[in-house]
């Protein structure tokens, strides 16, 4: 499954100026509003939960895509101790895509998942962004959600973001090749999308 590229390039552009990434607490959420030259649609990021592993805490964070087409739409939820960090693989994967059951992958196939080269795998590789970022200043941007302070920040591949630590995940307005997202709504009452309970796909392909 390959998710939209305006969510991959937020995500990664995100991160870039927004180290309260790795701070959230297990309800937070953000909806954002986003266009491209195939259309348009919306996306929630999310923190729908939390367990404990050892000494440290792992957070469910889920991207929730709906696009125009019923196909295009779905929810991954990622298992891992944070998202600001390029290190930090997902210990287990939820995805559900359209209609279709949801399905859990977990352990290091879903760590080769998030790392493995040539996949579409941007949304685990914050550390690459870094070396292209380029801090303009603070400005005040409007945006559905409100008008907020952030900081504006553009990358070598002609990207630009608007993040600040006041709101959930930081981002506030991106603009980039692939299309635009503006912040729609924000809260602190975010629950699972996926009502389901998943297939766990390690065990079926597992089987004979």
């Amino acid at each position: 499954m390959r998710t939209p590229a305006p969510l991959i390039t937020a995500l990664a552009l995100g991160a870039l100026v927004t180290p309260a990434l790795s701070a959230q607490t297990a309800t937070d959420l953000a909806s954002f509003e986003g266009t491209s030259a195939s259309g348009g649609g919306k996306l929630r990021l999310a923190v729908v939960g939390s367990e404990r592993a050892s000494d440290s805490t792992l957070y469910w964070f889920e991207v929730n895509f709906a696009g125009q087409e019923p196909g295009k739409s779905g929810v991954v939820q990622i298992l891992a101790p944070n998202l600001a960090s390029g290190s930090a693989t997902p210990r287990s994967l939820i995805v559900k895509i359209g209609a279709q059951p949801a399905m859990r992958i977990s352990g290091e196939m879903a760590g080769m998942m998030g790392q493995k080269p040539g996949q579409d795998n941007a949304a685990f590789d914050w550390a690459s962004r870094c070396s292209g970022a380029h801090v303009v200043g603070w400005e005040s941007v409007t945006v559905p959600a409100g008008t907020f302070r952030a900081l504006h920040v553009t990358t070598d591949d002609a990207g630009e973001v608007w993040a600040t630590r006041d709101v959930p995940f930081g981002l506030v307005k991106l603009h980039g090749k692939q299309g635009d997202l503006v912040l729609a709504a924000r809260g602190t009452d975010a629950k699972s999308s996926i009502t389901e309970k998943p297939l766990d796909m390690g065990g079926m392909m597992s089987k004979p």
